[in-house]
C-alpha cells in the first residue's frame, strides 16, 4: 500500500520504509512527525485530502542540498556579473507507517515547516516555544 502526501508546496508518492528528502521541517533527529495532507493512500482519492488519514515518518537528520550556483552576466554594461551560490536546508525522514483512518487521534506531533515555526515563536504566542506556538496559532 502506498501513499501520497503533499508538504513543502511537493507531492510525494511514499510506503513504509521509505527514505525522504523533504523541505525543512520543524523537527530534530529521532522525532516522530505526522503528515496530514494526504491526497491519496491505498485506493481512496481525496477531495482534496482524505480526512483522518496521515502518515507517520521518523527524522533521521537534518542536510543541505548540494550547492546551485548562479551566475549573472550583462553584456556592455562596463562587465557587471553576479555569482551566488546556494544549498537548501532539508529534512530526511524514513516513513514508518501509513494510517488510512485514525490519525487524528494519534498522540504523534504534526510536521510544520521550519519558517511557520519561527514566525510563530517570533510572533510570541503565549510566550510558548516554537514548537508549542505553531499548535495553538
Amino acid at each position: 500500500m502506498f501513499a501520497v502526501l503533499k508538504t513543502g508546496g511537493k507531492q510525494y508518492r511514499v510506503q513504509a520504509g521509505d527514505v525522504l528528502r523533504v523541505e525543512k521541517l520543524d523537527a530534530q533527529a529521532g522525532d516522530k512527525v505526522q503528515f496530514n495532507d494526504i491526497l491519496m493512500i491505498g485506493s481512496t482519492i481525496g477531495a482534496p485530502t482524505v480526512s483522518g488519514a496521515g502518515v507517520v515518518a521518523e527524522v533521521i537528520d537534518t542536510i543541505k542540498a548540494d550547492k546551485v550556483i548562479t551566475y549573472h552576466k550583462r553584456r556592455r554594461k562596463h562587465s557587471s556579473q553576479r555569482t551566488r551560490g546556494h544549498r537548501q536546508q532539508l529534512t530526511l525522514l524514513r516513513v514508518t507507517d501509513l494510517l488510512e483512518s485514525g490519525a487524528d487521534s494519534s498522540d504523534v506531533k504534526a510536521a510544520t515547516g521550519a519558517r511557520i515555526a519561527r514566525r510563530a515563536f517570533a510572533a510570541g504566542v503565549n510566550g510558548a516555544t516554537s514548537a508549542e506556538a505553531v499548535t495553538t496559532a
